[in-house]
């Protein structure tokens, strides 16, 4: 029985240029407004918890006060912090948690790009800690990607690489794409439960993740805390109501032929796990003044990260996130769901951190934004193209088990909202840049 079908040709009357009351999907804002101060709109998704998210959920998105986007508001209280006083927390904290028997006393997260490299440095050196860094793999590695992981470990740390089943990792990444128009989830749901497991499973009871994502936006209640929100990393949902891949995992075990144990990497911990045990779960930039730029640098001198030979697809720069070749993709559907591409995430911070002017990152956006993601593309629908011989439980369950570029422009365009895109003479726009607005 088809479970997926190939997606069709629509009506555009939705999207003609002289609509004035469009359709609005995801719960996004109908008005779209950005930031007087960065480059975000209010169509900025925040973080949520995944596990419960589907097709009809309402994404949470950044709030804004007289024109100021949370995250600028944000950058602006960090101005304030004493960050020597934050210094000494954090050492208390360590003091606390340290342990001399040749145990670990703490796990960092990460795929050794320069953020991970920098928690994990600074935490060993700086302050005599004894991390064991682990790492959900990526779909598919860049060569720069893998080298990089490769200089971290190298660097003078041990790793646990966890590598999912790889087919149904490939599976439930389709079904993502399908059904979330998001390619990532499957890998993010992974790659967040994944170190408080091992961290339970190791009685290592403290876990370190580098920026609190109010730093990018979101809620504002999480802005003064150094502890992450249990609610990320744990529930008590059954499984007719958690989701992956906009399925619930009552659905996956008994229409598409998967088990409990495929799908447990992909699932929160139940939150009586944590009763019995201490698991600290903290943000590092709580306590130390987080810089991506100098985050990079630092890496470089301390641990032989490299740059990407080549300019990252749909934005500028040529150092973040560049460890899986998905990555290209993913940015892409952010772009087309929330109009919010890579070149806007990149530029909004390095004007907070006053990198680059906002007549500068307009430029930027304008030129690279949305950029289609041609470099990997080839490989990208190879692996999500559900074939036969490798999966015989599932190829008859998609009208069309083969993904190609025209399968994958035709799904672009079902999760296009109305109120974000327009159509003309078969040419899709923005109906609102911020390069067509005055600065």
């Amino acid at each position: 029985m088809i479970k997926i079908n190939k997606p069709q040709q629509f009506d555009l009357n939705e999207y003609v240029p002289g609509n004035n009351n469009p359709r609005n999907l995801y719960g996004l804002p109908k008005k779209i407004i950005f930031c007087k101060e960065c480059s975000f709109s209010n169509q900025k998704p925040n973080s949520e918890k995944e596990y419960t998210h589907n097709i009809n959920s309402k994404k949470p998105t950044m709030d804004f006060i007289d024109g100021v986007c949370s995250a600028c508001r944000m950058h602006k209280i960090k101005q304030k912090v004493d960050w020597e006083k934050r210094k000494q927390e954090l050492h208390i904290l360590c003091d606390k948690y340290r342990k001399n028997d040749g145990d670990y006393d703490c796990i960092v997260p990460g795929s050794g790009g320069k953020d991970s490299f920098y928690a994990s440095y600074v935490l060993k050196n700086e302050f005599n800690m004894n991390p064991l860094t682990v790492t959900w793999a990526p779909h598919i590695y860049t060569e720069w990607g893998f080298k990089n992981f490769q200089s971290w470990i190298h660097s003078g740390f041990d790793n646990y690489l966890f590598t999912p089943n790889g087919k149904i990792h490939r599976l439930l990444t389709r079904l993502a794409i399908d059904n979330l128009f998001h390619p990532f989830q499957p890998f993010i749901m992974g790659q967040m439960y994944f170190p408080p497991k091992l961290a339970l499973k190791m009685n290592i009871p403290l876990v370190f993740y580098g920026e609190n994502p109010s730093e990018y936006g979101n809620k504002s209640d999480d802005k003064h805390k150094a502890e992450k929100d249990l609610s990320f990393f744990s529930s008590e949902l059954q499984n007719e109501k958690m989701y992956i891949s906009g399925l619930t995992v009552k659905e996956l075990i008994e229409n598409y032929n998967l088990s409990k144990n495929d799908l447990e990497p992909y699932l929160p911990p139940k939150k009586n796990k944590f009763s019995d045990k201490t698991l600290d779960v903290r943000y590092l930039g709580y306590y130390l003044p987080w810089h991506p730029q100098e985050c990079f640098y630092y890496a470089v001198e301390k641990g032989n990260f490299r740059p990407s030979p080549e300019r990252t697809t749909g934005t500028y720069s040529k150092y973040s996130s560049i460890d899986d070749k998905i990555d290209d993709f993913h940015y892409y559907t952010t772009f087309i769901k929330f109009g919010i591409g890579r070149a806007t995430y990149d530029s909004s911070q390095e004007i907070r951190n006053g990198e680059i002017t906002k007549e500068e990152a307009v430029l930027l956006i304008k030129q690279f934004d949305g950029e289609y993601p041609e470099r990997f593309k080839k490989e990208i629908f190879e692996y999500l193209s559900i074939n036969e011989k490798e999966f015989p439980l599932h190829y008859n369950l998609f009208e069309s088990p083969s993904f190609d570029e025209k399968y994958f422009k035709l799904l672009t365009n079902k999760f296009r909202s109305p109120h974000i895109w327009q159509n003309e003479n078969d040419k899709w726009s923005l109906r609102k840049t911020i390069f067509g607005n005055k600065l």
